[in-house]
């Protein structure tokens, strides 16, 4: 890479995809000194309206804060246990296995994207739905493809409005596929990334044969699970509920539902059923609103059969139409940098989301992204050094994730055998490394 040749100071750089590691990725830009940044999103809806929750490592946490990434005015919950549980006839919360800690905080992803979009400055050009068809480099610049659709431009990220236009007057073309020239390409576009396929096209992610159904239910909708025998208080708030059985589990947490309340944030794992052909060997989802009639009579069967009754039930409160799945897949880029053009978050690595550090990873990487741009001036090497060891980072968290789903969903234990002692020596041999919510930063 001629990194001697970069001039961070000023520089036009174009952030492909803007979520959270897009924002993210742009704000270390930002603050690394380029003087123009545009952001590049495909889609054309609202971001914001993103009700899933992640969760942060507390240790994650304090490093983010410290970079300037996280801060507590983001609204959040502080969860602190672990609590597992497995189908025990007609128990409405099943049989308790074991209790671990749990120290993390959970997040709702809109709020915590509007949060991050508001710290880039005003003059930032966001511009969504527009389609990233094609990337390329040279020694001293980058390029991208465009395909606007009908043309309509973004606003930035203040409070005004604008067609693809920075408060310095400038503008770009509106109309139809072309090409455009910025000085750094950074491609947070996720698991799907044309960026990446442009600096890495052999690199393909690998789908793992297995499902993650998720959704949220409000808080206010929890008290139509009045079943016998039910504790008055089912579940703490510091809670996080694993409930488990024969080739699979779910997560049960609550997150920030970005009015003052919470909400109930399940992700349930498991194989789809046999038989079904989903195509998903290439990367794919099923967005709310597309779940088959196969699938959700899937779902129903695990809820209402291998799950205890509450849990299935608090399941079963989520609408169909607000459901939506994730096939599992997982693979990471050899590098984070081609010449002018940079990875960060899914669109580098993608490891299987029981490591409970992507949205950390993403993180991560915009902060050592700034750590590397500033330090471009006086080490030339800096974006090859960030490339790289964001790469021992993201193959540490897709092996992770491929043990850890090898112990919850595809080669599980005989739950009913486990007690405290044992599942906890269990879960720490599959987490082995102990980066079970991200690896610690390296300074």
């Amino acid at each position: 890479m001629n990194t001697d040749r970069i001039q961070i100071a000023g520089a036009d750089v174009a952030v492909v995809g803007g979520s959270i590691a897009g924002c993210a990725t742009a704000l270390a830009a930002h603050r690394a000194g380029a003087g123009r940044i545009t952001v590049l999103e495909r889609t054309a809806g609202h971001l914001a309206d993103r009700g899933v929750g992640l969760a942060v490592h507390d240790a994650r946490y304090a490093e983010l804060a410290a970079a300037g990434y996280l801060d507590a005015a983001m609204p959040w919950v502080q969860l602190t246990t672990r609590r597992w549980y497995h189908r025990d006839g007609a128990a409405p919360l099943g049989r308790p296995l074991a209790v671990l800690p749990f120290p993390f905080r959970s997040y709702c992803w809109g709020p915590l994207w509007r949060e991050l979009r508001q710290r880039l400055p005003e003059d930032t050009v966001f511009r969504p739905g527009v389609r990233v068809a094609g990337a390329g480099t040279s020694a001293d610049g980058a390029t991208l493809q465009l395909d606007d659709g009908d043309g309509s431009g973004g606003s930035g990220t203040g409070t005004g409005t604008g067609t693809g236009t920075d408060k310095s007057g400038g503008a770009r073309p509106h109309a139809g596929d072309r090409t455009e020239r910025f000085d750094l390409v950074i491609g947070a576009d996720g698991y799907r990334s044309t960026v990446r396929d442009a600096a890495f096209p052999e690199v393909r992610p690998g789908y793992a044969g297995y499902l993650a159904w998720r959704g949220a239910v409000p808080a206010e909708r929890l008290a139509a699970l009045d079943l016998p025998g039910l504790p008055a208080t089912p579940w703490a708030v510091e809670d996080c509920i694993y409930v488990v059985f024969p080739g699979g589990h779910v997560i049960i947490y609550r997150i920030p539902d970005g009015r003052g309340g919470h909400r109930a944030n399940w992700v349930l794992y498991t194989a789809p059923p046999a038989g079904l052909d989903l195509a998903l060997e290439s990367p794919t989802s099923l967005p709310p609103g597309t779940l088959t009639d196969a699938l959700y009579t899937h779902l129903a069967h695990v809820t209402d059969e291998l799950l205890p009754p509450y849990w299935g039930g608090l399941i079963r409160l989520t609408p169909r139409e607000e459901l939506f799945i994730q096939p599992m897949y997982d693979f990471t880029a050899p590098r984070y940098t081609a010449g002018r053009l940079l990875l960060a978050g899914d669109a580098a690595t993608v490891a299987r989301p029981h490591t409970a550090g992507g949205a950390v990873k993403a993180l991560q990487d915009a902060a050592a992204l700034e750590a590397a741009l500033r330090a471009v001036p006086e080490r030339p090497d800096a974006l090859d050094m960030y490339g790289a060891e964001r790469g021992v980072t993201g193959r540490a968290m897709v092996e992770l994730g491929r043990r850890l789903g090898r112990f919850l969903v595809q080669d599980t234990p005989d739950w009913r055998t486990l007690d405290q002692t044992g599942l906890a020596a269990a879960w720490s041999a599959a987490d082995g490394s102990g980066a079970f919510g991200g690896r610690e930063m390296q300074n």
